[in-house]
C-alpha cells in the first residue's frame, strides 16, 4: 500500500523517569498492570484490550500502532482475502472520522495497514503532540467498532484490491511462491495468498464481510501499542477515556483448528508464463515461531544463504550455476514454511541449478554445520534484532509478528533463544525437517521408504513467557527539536583544508546508535564519457575485498561492529552509508576508509555482480512499471549516447555492463576516487573530536587523480507527439499508465514553492490527493496513483510525473478521468481548504522527516556541496505556508496542462481486447458484483 513545521512539544520528558509505584498509584480505573520486558510494559482495560507502552524521547514522535489477532489464518471457505479486504475498508471512514485519508494529511501522519497470516495492523508515526496522540487514539478506538463497511465503498474497493493482486501477478517470483506454498498445504490456509482470490473478492456480500468485522475486530482480539515520546500517565488515562467505554463482547472467538497433516513425499509444481528469467524454488514444514526448534531453523536459514559464505551461495551462485539466491522463513502461529529460490538467466541450465539447489540441501546433514559457520550467522541476526529494537518507529509492525504468534514478549525469547543455538542445534534440525519427503519442488519422486518429518505442536506460549524479566533497559536518547534553527545551530561544519567538507551532528540517541553519510563526487562531461556502467560497477564492489580484507572478512567485521554498510552509484557521485553505534563508529569509519581507498576488485566478485545485476535488469524488460519510467525518461532526455546523463535501453546497458573489465574498473577507481571534492555528515551519537580526526587521517591527503566538474543540467523542452507512446508487455496482469513534462526550474526559482505545494495536492499526498480520490476512492480502478515533482539545486531542469497503475481493461476510463482532474484544475483552480490543509500536512511531514537521522545526514551532504544550512529549508516553509489558492493555481497552470505531458503507458493491451472480446462462462455467466 507507499514534511515540515507546525511542531509543538507539550510531553515533559520528566515523566519518563517516573518509577514503576508511583505508575501503579496513578493507573486509571479499569487498568490494570501486567508485564514489563526491556522497557516495554503491557496493561490491561477490563473489556480485554491489552496495551503496550515504550516511551522513547529521542525522537519528536510518537508510534500509535494497533494488532488484531486475525489473518488470513482464520478466513473460511469463500472468504479468501477477507482480512485483507477488511483492511482496506477500515481507510473508508468511520462514524467520527468519516474522511481518514484527509485526516492523515492534516496530521502529517505516515500510515498505513498491512495484513499477514496470523494478524491485521494499522499504524500512525505523527509528530508528538498531545494532539496528535489523542487523534491517533480516537481514530483507532472508532474504527475498531464503528467503521461504516458501507455496500458503497465495497463496490470500488474490491476492483483496487483486485488491482493490487494483479500487481503481484505480473511478477513470476510471487506468482511461482504462491504455487509451492499452495502445493505444500492441502488444507491449512498458510497455503492460500493473503491477498486471497480475486473470485472472492469479487463476490464477497457485503453483509459477510460486516460479520468477519464484528467478530474480530474487539477490544479482546487488539493489542495497542503506544511507542516513542509520550507521557505515560497522560497516554493511559487518553487511552481509558478513549477504548475504555468499549464494552467487551459477549460472543466466544473460536481458533482456527485445521492441522496439515504431516507430508508423505516430495510435491511438485511447475509454472508457464512470460518472462526473462528462470526460477527454482523448494519449501519445507518447520515447527512454530513459538517453537525452540524455529531459531535452530532460522541460524540454518542464514547459514545456508548469506552472502558470500552461505552453503547456497557457494554452491548456486559462486559454482556459476544460478545469478542469484534467497531463503527465508516466517514466524507463524502454527507450523510454517521455509522457502529457498534461485534466479537463472536464460543461458543457464534450469535442470542443472535445481540439482545443485536440492543437492546442497540434501548434503547438509552429511556435512555438519561448524561452530564458526553459526557463531557468523547468529551474530547478523542478533544485529537486526537490535537494531529494530532501538527503533520505535518500526518496533510497531515487528512486534505485530510475535503478537501474532503468540505474546509480544516471545521476541526477547527468540533473541536470547538466537544466542543459546549451537551447531548441534542446526544439525538435529536439519535431519528433522530438511527431508525430501518434507519438501515441495519441481517435480515428485515417490520413495520405496518414506521418511516423514513430524512437525511439533506449539507450546503453551504462557509457560514460555512467564515471569520473563529480560536485559536491562538500553538507554534512552533526548529529546531532539528537530527544527531548522536547531539543527544549524547543532551541527558543526567544517573543511579539511581545500578538501572533504563535513558536517557532525551528535546528540543522545536511543541505544548510542550514528549514521554517517559520505559522498565521493568526481569527474567532468569529458573523463565520464561511456563511462556509466564502469562506474556503477566500481560502486557496487567497492565492499568486495581491500588489500588486507577479503569480501567475507569485511563482512564479518562489519556485523560483530553491529554496523550495517552500503554503498550506491549515482550519476557523477557515489554514497557510502554507515548505520552503528558510537563505541564502534571509529573502527567502522576506518574500515569504511579501507574499503573505499584500498578495494582491490577481486575478478570472481565482478563476474558473481554482473551476473546478479544481469539477471535483474532481464527481469525488468518485461514489467510495465519499469518498462514505463525507463521509456520515460529516454523521451524526455535530450542526451546523446556516451553521455554521463544518458540514459540507455534495458539492451544497450546490458550490453555496457556484459563489456566491463577489472580493469576498467581499477582504472577508474584510481583516477576518479579521493576526497578532494567529497563530503561527510555524521548523526548521532558519537564524539566530535575523535570524528574530526579520523576525517583528517583517514582522508585529509586523499585525491583524486583527475578533476571534478559538475555536470550542467539543461532544461529540455520535449513535445508531446500525436498518441502515447504504447509499450505492449505480454501476460502481464497490470498496467501503467505515466504523463511526464520537463519544467524550467530549480530550487530557488520564485515559482517552485507553489509547483511543489500543487504536486502534492495533485498526487505527492495521502489517499486524499487529486488523483487518488478519483482513480482509487472514487472509481476504483487504481491501487496507486501518485505525483512527483524532482527539481535541480543548481540547474534550471526539473520534472513533473504523474502515474497510476490499473487493470488494462480500465485504460479508457483511467485516462478519462485524468484528463477530466487535470481539466478541472485548470478551469476550476485549487480550493483555499485544500491549499491551507496541504500547507499544513507538508509542514508536519517535513517535521517528522528531520526527525529521521539518515534523512538529516543526507540533507547536509546536499547542502554542505551548496554551501546552505537548514535556514533553507525554513525559508522554503515559509514561502510555502504563505501561498494563497490564487498563486497555486496560477503557477499550475503556468506549466502544467494536459495537452503538454508525454503519455507513456505499458501492459498487456492486445491480450486484454481478446479477453474482453470473448462472451461470459456459459456455466457461471458474468462474476457477481
Amino acid at each position: 500500500m507507499s514534511l515540515l513545521i507546525l511542531y509543538q512539544r507539550t510531553l515533559l520528558l520528566a515523566t519518563f523517569v517516573i518509577t514503576f509505584q508511583t505508575m501503579a498509584q496513578k493507573l486509571p480505573d479499569g487498568i490494570t498492570k501486567m508485564a514489563s520486558v526491556e522497557g516495554i510494559t503491557e496493561y490491561q482495560l477490563k473489556n480485554g484490550l491489552r496495551v503496550l507502552l515504550f516511551p522513547d524521547p529521542s525522537k519528536p514522535t510518537v508510534t500509535v500502532n494497533i494488532t488484531y489477532l486475525v489473518g488470513s489464518r482464520h478466513e473460511g471457505y469463500g472468504q479468501t482475502g477477507m482480512a485483507h479486504l477488511l483492511e482496506h475498508m477500515l481507510f473508508k471512514g468511520s462514524t467520527k472520522h468519516p474522511d481518514i485519508p484527509k485526516e492523515f494529511s492534516q496530521h502529517g501522519a505516515r500510515s498505513n495497514g498491512t495484513t499477514s497470516y496470523d494478524r491485521t495492523n494499522y499504524f500512525e508515526t505523527v509528530t508528538a503532540t498531545e494532539e496528535n496522540l489523542k487523534w491517533a487514539l480516537d481514530l483507532e478506538a472508532d474504527r475498531m467498532v464503528n467503521s461504516f463497511i458501507a455496500p458503497k465503498d465495497l463496490a470500488t474497493e474490491f476492483s483496487v484490491v483486485r488491482n493490487e493482486l494483479e500487481a503481484g501477478e505480473n511478477s513470476p517470483y510471487q506468482v511461482l511462491s504462491a504455487r509451492v506454498m499452495a502445493t505444500a498445504y492441502l488444507w491449512h490456509n498458510y497455503g492460500k495468498s493473503v491477498i486471497g482470490s480475486k473470485e472472492d473478492i469479487e463476490r464477497v456480500p457485503i453483509e459477510n464481510l460486516q460479520a468477519f468485522y464484528k467478530n474480530y475486530y474487539q477490544p479482546d482480539n487488539a493489542i495497542l501499542l503506544v511507542a516513542g515520546t509520550m507521557d505515560e500517565a497522560r497516554t493511559l488515562a487518553i487511552i481509558a477515556e478513549l477504548f475504555g467505554p468499549i464494552p467487551k463482547p459477549t460472543r466466544q472467538l473460536t481458533s482456527p483448528y485445521t492441522v496439515e497433516p504431516t507430508q508423505d513425499g516430495e510435491r511438485s509444481v511447475s509454472l508457464r508464463r512470460a518472462g526473462d528469467v528462470q526460477l527454482v524454488a523448494c519449501g519445507y514444514h518447520i515447527p512454530a515461531g513459538s517453537h525452540s526448534d524455529y531459531v535452530a531453523v532460522e541460524v540454518l536459514m542464514d547459514a545456508l544463504v548469506n552472502q558470500p559464505a552461505g552453503r547456497l551461495y557457494q554452491a548456486l551462485v559462486e559454482g556459476k550455476k544460478a545469478s542469484y539466491q534467497e531463503g527465508y522463513t516466517r514466524i507463524t502461529y502454527d507450523p510454517g514454511f521455509a522457502y529457498f529460490t534461485a534466479e537463472l538467466r536464460q543461458d543457464q541450465p534450469l535442470d542443472s541449478a535445481r540439482q545443485t539447489l536440492l543437492a546442497t540441501l540434501d548434503g547438509i546433514g552429511r556435512t555438519p554445520f561448524t561452530d564458526l559457520e553459526v557463531q557468523g550467522a547468529k551474530t547478523r541476526i542478533l544485529k537486526n534484532i537490535d537494531l529494530i529494537l532501538r527503533d520505535t518507529d518500526r518496533i510497531g509492525l515487528y512486534l505485530s509478528e510475535f503478537m501474532a504468534t503468540g505474546d509480544w514478549r516471545l521476541i526477547f525469547l527468540y533473541r536470547d533463544g538466537i544466542k543459546k543455538v549451537t551447531a548441534a542445534d542446526l544439525n538435529r534440525v536439519a535431519g528433522a525437517y530438511f527431508l525430501p519427503s518434507n519438501r515441495t519442488v519441481g517435480i515428485f519422486i515417490p520413495e520405496n521408504k518414506a521418511a516423514r518429518a513430524h512437525i511439533p505442536a506449539a507450546p503453551n506460549v504462557a509457560d514460555l513467557v512467564k515471569d520473563y524479566k529480560g536485559d536491562p533497559t538500553m538507554v534512552l536518547g533526548e529529546a531532539f527539536d528537530p527544527s531548522p534553527r536547531h539543527i544549524d545551530a547543532r551541527t558543526k561544519r567544517g573543511q579539511l583544508g581545500k578538501g572533504l567538507r563535513y558536517a557532525l551532528l551528535p546528540k543522545a540517541t536511543r541505544g548510542n546508535t550514528v549514521t554517517l553519510q559520505m559522498v565521493l563526487r568526481y569527474g567532468d562531461e569529458t573523463s565520464l564519457r561511456n563511462q556509466a556502467a564502469v562506474a556503477y560497477a566500481t560502486a557496487s564492489l567497492l565492499d568486495r575485498g581491500t588489500k588486507t580484507h577479503s569480501f567475507q572478512q569485511l563482512r564479518q567485521e562489519f556485523d560483530h561492529l553491529n554496523a550495517t554498510v552500503f554503498t550506491s552509484s549515482h550519476p557523477q557521485q557515489t554514497l557510502v552509508q554507515v548505520e552503528t553505534t558510537k563505541e564502534h563508529l571509529p573502527e567502522v569509519t576506518r574500515l569504511v576508509a579501507d574499503m573505499v581507498k584500498n578495494s582491490v576488485f577481486p575478478p570472481k566478485e565482478l563476474e558473481t555482480m554482473r551476473q546478479d545485476y544481469l539477471s535483474l535488469l532481464e527481469a525488468q524488460k518485461q514489467q510495465p512499471q519499469t518498462l514505463v519510467y525507463r521509456t520515460s525518461d529516454r523521451v524526455l532526455n535530450r542526451r546523446g549516447k556516451g553521455h554521463p546523463l544518458y540514459v540507455p535501453s534495458f539492451e544497450e546497458e546490458i550490453k555496457d555492463l556484459e563489456a566491463v573489465k577489472v580493469e576498467d574498473i581499477r582504472q577508474f577507481h584510481r583516477q576518479f576516487y579521493g576526497a578532494d571534492n567529497a563530503s561527510v555528515a555524521v548523526v548521532g551519537a558519537f564524539d566530535e573530536a575523535v570524528m574530526r580526526k579520523l576525517l583528517q587521517a583517514e582522508f585529509g591527503s586523499w585525491k583524486a587523480a583527475k578533476p571534478y566538474l559538475r555536470l550542467v543540467l539543461t532544461y529540455d523542452e520535449v513535445k508531446p507527439g500525436e498518441a502515447p507512446y504504447v509499450l505492449q508487455t505480454p501476460d502481464k496482469a497490470n498496467a501503467m499508465y505515466m504523463a511526464n513534462l520537463n519544467v524550467p526550474l530549480r530550487e530557488d526559482h520564485p515559482d517552485f514553492p507553489a509547483l511543489h505545494l500543487a504536486n502534492y495536492i495533485v498526487g505527492g499526498g495521502f489517499f486524499d490527493s487529486r488523483l487518488m480520490a478519483r482513480l482509487r476512492q472514487k472509481e476504483g480502478i487504481s491501487y496507486g496513483a501518485y505525483s512527483s515533482l524532482s527539481v535541480d539545486e543548481v540547474d534550471a531542469a526539473g520534472r513533473i510525473r504523474m502515474w497510476a497503475i490499473y487493470n488494462p481493461e480500465n485504460g479508457e476510463r483511467l485516462e478519462a478521468a485524468f484528463r477530466e482532474e487535470l481539466g478541472k484544475l485548470e478551469a476550476e483552480g485549487f480550493t483555499a481548504e485544500e491549499v491551507q490543509k496541504a500547507q499544513a500536512a507538508i509542514a508536519q511531514n517535513n517535521q517528522v522527516q528531520r526527525a529521521q537521522d539518515s534523512y538529516l545526514a543526507h540533507q547536509w551532504n546536499t547542502y554542505l556541496a551548496l554551501n546552505r544550512s537548514f535556514a533553507f529549508a525554513a525559508d522554503l516553509e515559509k514561502k510555502i505556508a504563505s501561498l494563497t489558492p490564487e498563486q497555486v493555481s496560477a503557477v499550475f497552470n503556468k506549466y502544467i496542462s494536459y495537452g503538454k505531458l508525454i503519455q507513456v503507458k505499458g501492459g498487456d493491451f492486445e491480450g486484454s481486447a481478446r479477453k474482453q472480446a470473448q462472451p461470459p462462462s456459459a456455466l457461471g455467466g458474468a462474476p457477481k458484483k
